[in-house]
């Protein structure tokens, strides 16, 4: 009853503080020149330059449009960017300096856009928090989420799903790369460990389903994370190659219970780069078809946003490169491309493999699509 009180005083205070924030310090946004006619998501695609598709398939940091875009946008920019428009951007700590620069920078990228961007972070709470354990930013702070998992009500996890969409919403975010979904059933996990809600499935299960909704109130997306689980390895994909053993039905009865109880709950799925053998023993899920397309839309019949987990992580930067892995990630299945080292090359890659025919126009049209309802069209 005291935890219950806590979460319910937190949220009311967090609340009115982020209120407050917004009205005194918030940018100022100018109307951006439309090129579309944005009636709804197929008259937006029929306008669309084969380019401009290709484009629409990535989210990277800004300083991949341009290297001094780092806290800021500038005239270069918004020139490169006409270039590559593309679907969205994320920001990590170093893209926040305080308040107020924060709101003229989110507000600036959607500027600079011919389409909206998602305009996304990882906002887990925890120690995964750009914003929460930011020095300038005066928020509030959650230990982790297994702690929120311990105390077994999903209404604890549902206030930090509010909190946590009411600060992004006001500094401009339109998604967290949040909850995290797996099922942390091996104590030597060096990943993901008390960032999950807990080690029994149906628990996990519904403190997502909780946090979802707290995000959604507050008119953030969300995204379940890292399919088809990450919570019974040892190894750091971050790094390196990391393989699960377990066999297919040995994953449905746990690791995969929070995904397909979420599947309708959920605005998109986000794969990791773990190798699941009994599957597919060449390539990570996040390349993988079997996985992607056999698997998580064939026979578990998910049919929203799939993107990868950032494709420049050691799992698959050193083993793919930029190119070709981004050309194996979207003929896998996903809808966006995270953070790929080398976004040029990648862009690239994907645009040759669309001209060559390695990638249908109607598989790229088929994701733009996903990506612009993503954006409420």
């Amino acid at each position: 009853m005291e935890r219950k009180f806590f979460f319910a005083a937190c949220i009311s205070l967090a609340l009115s503080a982020i209120m407050l924030s917004a009205c005194a310090s918030s940018a100022t946004v100018y109307p951006r020149e439309k090129k579309y006619d944005f009636s709804d998501a197929r008259t937006i695609l029929s306008q669309m330059s084969l380019e401009e598709k290709v484009a629409q398939i990535f989210v990277i940091v800004p300083e991949q449009i341009d290297s001094k875009s780092v806290t800021k946008t500038s005239r270069a920019f918004s020139k490169k960017l006409s270039a590559y428009p593309v679907g969205g951007f994320i920001l990590f700590a170093s893209h926040i300096e305080n308040p107020r620069q924060l709101r003229k920078f989110t507000a600036s990228l959607k500027k600079a856009s011919l389409i909206p961007p998602v305009i996304a972070v990882d906002e887990e709470g925890g120690r995964v928090a750009r914003l929460g354990r930011h020095e300038n930013f005066f928020l509030p702070k959650f230990g982790n989420m297994a702690s929120v998992g311990r105390t077994g009500n999903p209404d604890n996890a549902r206030g930090a799903g509010q909190i946590i969409g009411s600060y992004l919403a006001s500094y401009g975010f339109t998604m967290d790369f949040a909850p995290v979904a797996d099922v942390n059933t091996n104590p030597q996990n060096i990943v993901i460990g008390d960032r999950a809600f807990g080690s029994e499935p149906r628990l996990v299960a519904e403190m997502d389903e909780a946090f979802l909704s707290g995000l959604h109130s507050a008119g953030v997306k969300g995204c379940i994370k890292h399919f088809p689980g990450h919570g019974d390895t040892k190894g750091d994909t971050h790094a390196e190659y990391v393989a699960v053993t377990k066999t297919w039905d040995e994953i449905k009865g746990c690791e995969l219970v929070p995904f397909t109880e979420n599947f309708q709950n959920t605005d998109s799925v986000m794969v990791a780069h773990v190798t699941f053998v009994d599957v597919d023993s060449e390539y990570p899920a996040s390349l993988s078809k079997k996985l992607i397309t056999g698997k998580l839309r064939g026979e578990l019949g998910y049919k929203g946003i799939v993107l990868t987990d950032a494709l420049n992580m050691g799992a698959i930067e050193k083993n793919y490169g930029s190119g070709e892995a981004s050309v194996l990630a979207f003929e896998a299945g996903n809808d966006i491309l995270l953070m790929p080292e080398n976004f040029p090359e990648a862009y690239k890659a994907v645009l040759e493999a669309v001209k060559s025919g390695r990638i249908t126009q109607n598989r790229l049209d088929e994701s733009v699509l996903r990506i612009l309802s993503l954006k409420g069209y």
